[in-house]
């Protein structure tokens, strides 16, 4: 158990300002991006397969910035499109940002860097947090839809403390394809690659210290890059990892989610598992009935919210032809089974310092399989920590038992990778 007393100070000090700017911003929204916007998330014909490579930058203004000035608190942010691999090993563009702090970095060696992965934020091309720097929501009219972004409170306290962020928006999200919803490989390799090319845009020297963060699907990422870097990127220097409540074993969290406000995220896995696995489609047409084709093709749309409420709290066996959930689908298809087995995370070590962190009554990330990862990762001689939540029970599907830990765990987390990258 991490001691949270001995990391507080790293933070406190942030507080005060951060739920300001919070609050003044959730109160904010946007229209949908422009052409011009749009244009950035369109690939070129060509560009460098190596990954990690940048293929285009923009500057991009965050919360309460005037556009157009230079240095302002928190930083300067650029939005980038990098190169990164899909499992098949063919290269791919992926969209995210980087923001160069305006407070000086006061800890050992060259400015370290923080690679930040979003929790779970939709499918849809709208949804990507790099189109939502300027205000934290945006609003699609034509869709309808609504975005959020609620990746900078914990942007925000690392730029404090004069690290360099960098957020991906993963696969697919943003780019064309689908947004292969917690792929282990691909997300892994796209928080990677969020590194390298971070460290290119910001002129950093490539060995400055990196380390990974996330919650949810977010955590998953940072538990995926944590694992993959000893051979995917061996160059970049990783110091730590956070991976809060990591879905690392797929085939616990579907039972997990099912039936919450959110049981429609499982429609994104679902959606992406299709996009990499062509077997899975002949499944899915003799498995789902009218409505779980519908479900499946409307979600593949929608940002979490828009999914809340379109399929919240339904239950997979209204999606399916026998009504048997969808757990009792993969277990009578071993093929399918076997594409869930693929994502699991834990049987690669880590390279560096993990703090884990699950709650105990987590109601869509069961804390079991945390607890496994845990022990996976121990018995290979990784280094891990684990933190834990005991909040008891509230309103159970709604994701608040989810969602508080989430906050409880920033200031210790954050703690813990500061202290990880000053060594």
């Amino acid at each position: 158990m991490l001691c949270m007393k001995s990391v507080r100070g790293f933070v406190s000090k942030s507080i005060t300002t951060l739920v300001a700017a919070t609050v003044v911003g959730a109160g904010l929204t946007s229209v949908a991006p422009a052409q011009a916007a749009r244009d950035f998330y369109r690939p070129p014909s060509s560009y460098s397969a190596t990954p990690g490579a940048v293929i285009r930058t923009e500057a991009a203004p965050l919360l309460l910035q005037i556009p157009g000035v230079p240095n302002q608190w928190p930083g300067n942010a650029k939005k980038m499109m990098y190169t990164s691999t899909l499992q098949s090993g063919k290269a791919t563009a992926v969209t995210g940002y980087v923001v160069e702090p305006t407070a000086p970095w006061r800890g050992k060696g060259p400015r370290p860097t923080v690679v930040i992965g979003p929790g779970t934020v939709g499918q849809g091309d709208q949804c990507a947090g790099s189109k939502m720097l300027s205000f934290p929501m945006a609003i699609d009219p034509f869709k309808p839809s609504l975005g959020v972004n609620y990746a900078g409170l914990e942007m925000n306290l690392l730029l404090l403390n004069g690290v360099r962020v960098a957020v991906t928006d993963y696969v697919g999200m943003g780019t064309p394809g689908i947004h292969t919803y917690v792929n282990r490989v691909e997300s892994g390799r796209a928080m990677l690659d969020a590194a390298r090319a971070a460290l290119a845009v910001s002129k950093a020297p490539k060995n400055a210290p990196v380390a990974f963060s996330g919650y949810s699907q977010g955590g998953g990422a940072a538990a995926s890059a944590a694992e993959l870097a000893q051979t995917y990127a061996p160059e970049v220097n990783v110091k730590a990892t956070y991976a809060g409540a990591p879905p690392a074993d797929l085939s616990k969290v579907i039972d997990q989610i099912d039936g919450t406000f959110i049981a429609g995220a499982i429609g994104y896995a679902i959606n992406g598992l299709a996009a990499r696995y062509p077997e899975l489609t002949p499944v899915l047409k003799k498995e789902t009935n009218a409505h779980g084709k519908q479900v499946l093709n409307q979600v593949s749309t929608q940002c979490i919210g828009d999914t809340g409420l379109s399929t919240g709290f339904q239950r997979t066996g209204q999606w399916t032809r026998d009504g048997k959930p969808l757990s009792a689908v993969v277990k009578r298809n071993p093929q399918v089974k076997d594409m869930i087995d693929d994502q699991r995370i834990g049987r690669l070590k880590p390279n560096a310092p993990v703090l884990l962190s699950t709650g105990v009554h987590d109601d869509v990330i069961p804390t079991g399989q945390v607890n496994q990862l845990y022990r996976d990762w121990r018995a290979q001689g990784a280094n891990v920590q684990m933190m834990t939540s005991y909040v008891p029970p509230i309103f159970p599907g709604l994701v608040v038992n989810h969602a508080l830990p989430m906050l409880e765990f920033l200031l210790p987390a954050t703690g813990f990778l500061l202290t990880e990258l000053n060594r």
